[in-house]
C-alpha cells in the first residue's frame, strides 16, 4: 500500500457546501482544519465559483470524497473521467481521495449508491478495479464502508466482504462511524464487534454524521441531522481502539449556521484530545 500524504492525526474537517463559500472566504473559523468536497460537484464549473474554490484550496487542506467512480458497477471504468479527476486532484493539491464501496451506474447512472453483492466474485472484481484506479491516479484510492439496506446474492458478511476487498486491493480505508452504527441497527449486528475487527493500519481517516430514525429498527443515512450520542460513543471507541486520525463531519442538508457546525467540530477535537497519548512526565 502506497503511503498517504502526511496530515496531522488530531484534525477535524468539514464537508464544504457552496452556500458556505462567502462566509468561509471572509473568515474561516480556526476549528476547521481541512475541507472535503465531492470532485463531481466542482469539476464542471468555471467563472467566479471556480475562482472562489481555488482561493480556498490554495490556502487550506482539502480531501476529496467521490460520488461517481462506480467502483463496483458492471460498466467499464470511465477513463476520461479518471483523467479529469487526476488533473483536478493535482491542480488543487488534494491530500486524500476516497470513494464508496458501492456502485452507482449500470448501463446508465442510477443516481444512488447501490450495494455490491457480498460475494467472492465481487471481491476479485472490485479489487482489480481499485488497483486500476490507483495506477491511473498515481495515488491511493481510499475505500469507504457504506450504509446499505439490502444484501442481494449475499455469500459473505459485510465484515468479511470489506476486509477481503481491502486486503486484495491493498488499499486504505475511510472508516465511516455513522455507517457502522446505521448498519448495526438495520441488520442486527454488534457495532462494537464490527469496529474492533477493522484493520487499524489501513484506516486513513474517519467520517461522522447524523441520520434519520424512520423506525426503531430502520435508520436512514441522511447526513441531515446533528450527530446523535450513540455515534459519538462509537467515535470515542474508534479513537481508543484504532488511534486518533483526521475526522470529517458530513452535513449535506438541513445545514445549520456555521457556528453550529463548528460546535460539532469542537466536540470531535475534545474526543481527540482525550484519546491522544500524553507525553510521559520527565
Amino acid at each position: 500500500m502506497k503511503p498517504l500524504a502526511h496530515f496531522s492525526s488530531s484534525s477535524a474537517g468539514l464537508g464544504l457546501r457552496r452556500e458556505l463559500l462567502p462566509e468561509l472566504l471572509a473568515d474561516k473559523p480556526a476549528i476547521i482544519d481541512f475541507f472535503e468536497v465531492a470532485p463531481e460537484n466542482w469539476l464542471p464549473y468555471g467563472g467566479k465559483l471556480a475562482k472562489d474554490f481555488r482561493q480556498l484550496t490554495e490556502r487550506y487542506a482539502f480531501f476529496c470524497h467521490g460520488l461517481s467512480l462506480n467502483i463496483g458497477g458492471p460498466d467499464p471504468l470511465d477513463l476520461d473521467f479518471l483523467q479529469q479527476l487526476k488533473h483536478f486532484l493535482d491542480q488543487h493539491q488534494i491530500l486524500r481521495y476516497s470513494e464508496h464501496l458501492s456502485y452507482c451506474a449500470a448501463d446508465g447512472h442510477l443516481y444512488d449508491l447501490m450495494p455490491i453483492p457480498f460475494t467472492e466474485e465481487a471481491v476479485h472484481y472490485v479489487a482489480a478495479r481499485i488497483k486500476q484506479v490507483q495506477q491511473i491516479l498515481e495515488r491511493p484510492l481510499i475505500i469507504e464502508n457504506v450504509s446499505y439496506y439490502a444484501a442481494p446474492a449475499q455469500q459473505l458478511s459485510e465484515l468479511e466482504f470489506l476486509l477481503a476487498v481491502l486486503t486484495e486491493a491493498d488499499c486504505p480505508l475511510l472508516l465511516d462511524v455513522n455507517n457502522i452504527y446505521v448498519n448495526s441497527i438495520n441488520h442486527g449486528y454488534d457495532a462494537g464487534a464490527f469496529l474492533a475487527a477493522m484493520p487499524s493500519e489501513r484506516i486513513a481517516y474517519y467520517h461522522i454524521a447524523g441520520h434519520y430514525q424512520q423506525a426503531a429498527d430502520l435508520l436512514i443515512d441522511t447526513h441531515g441531522a446533528a450527530i446523535p450520542d450513540p455515534v459519538w460513543q462509537l467515535l470515542r471507541l474508534s479513537y481508543q481502539q484504532h488511534g486518533v486520525k483526521p475526522t470529517l463531519y458530513e452535513r449535506d442538508f438541513n445545514i445549520p449556521p456555521l457556528a453550529d457546525l463548528c460546535q460539532e467540530l469542537s466536540q470531535i477535537k475534545q474526543l481527540q484530545q482525550v484519546a491522544s497519548p500524553r507525553p510521559a512526565a520527565v
